[in-house]
């Protein structure tokens, strides 16, 4: 149940301010439907997170215990550096909703934002961690909800009262202790 636990709140805290979540604030106000712009978020992350959790758990079992302790250190450390940067959002990704409505220009967007993106890597980071990567894939999906679906109801107006330097800290911290740990071999009984 940790990884379910650790995986939501790290997303959680990490999303907020982060791209797609700008993506939520922008969908919101230019449609104002909700249900499916939620809808999309969700079918969005499921695909997204669950190609990460997949490619994490195929990396525990490729790459060598100590080889893979120090990637996964190293690599919640650069988490928790790249989640001090601020994202923006492009223009042309909320362009899509012109052609497919509100449910595929969400569910595209997300999908096509989230690539690459923090909380993907941390959900193949976290899935490499834990010893299941089905809870890491369900955690890092209620942590974007929880981060995003309150911008799709309250917009513009919550984004202006959140500290987020201090959310950002905050998460920054939590995948900087999980960088620690691994090093440290907090992972060993999990076979790493």
């Amino acid at each position: 149940m940790e990884s379910l636990f650790v995986s939501t709140g790290v997303v959680a805290l990490a999303e907020i301010g982060d791209k797609t979540q700008l993506l939520a604030f922008i969908l919101a106000a230019r449609f104002k439907k909700p249900v499916p712009i939620i809808l999309g978020i969700l079918c969005a992350t499921i695909v997204n997170h669950g190609l990460a959790g997949a490619l994490g758990a195929w990396i525990t079992a490729t790459a060598s215990p100590e080889v893979l302790r120090w990637v996964l250190g190293a690599s919640f450390l650069g988490m928790a550096a790249w989640t001090m940067i601020p994202d923006k959002i492009e223009e042309e990704e909320t362009q899509v909703a012109r052609r497919f409505g509100v449910f595929g220009a969400t569910l595209i967007t997300f999908f096509l934002a989230e690539m690459g993106d923090k909380t993907q890597i941390a959900t193949v980071a976290m899935a490499a961690h834990y010893a299941n990567p089905f809870l890491v894939v369900i955690g890092t999906t209620l942590g974007m909800l929880i981060a995003d679906v309150p911008a799709v109801f309250v917009g513009d107006k919550l984004a202006a009262k959140i500290p987020m330097k201090l959310v950002h800290s905050i998460a920054a911290a939590i995948f900087a202790l999980l960088g620690v740990a691994t090093f440290l071999g907090a992972g060993e009984k999990l076979g790493f």
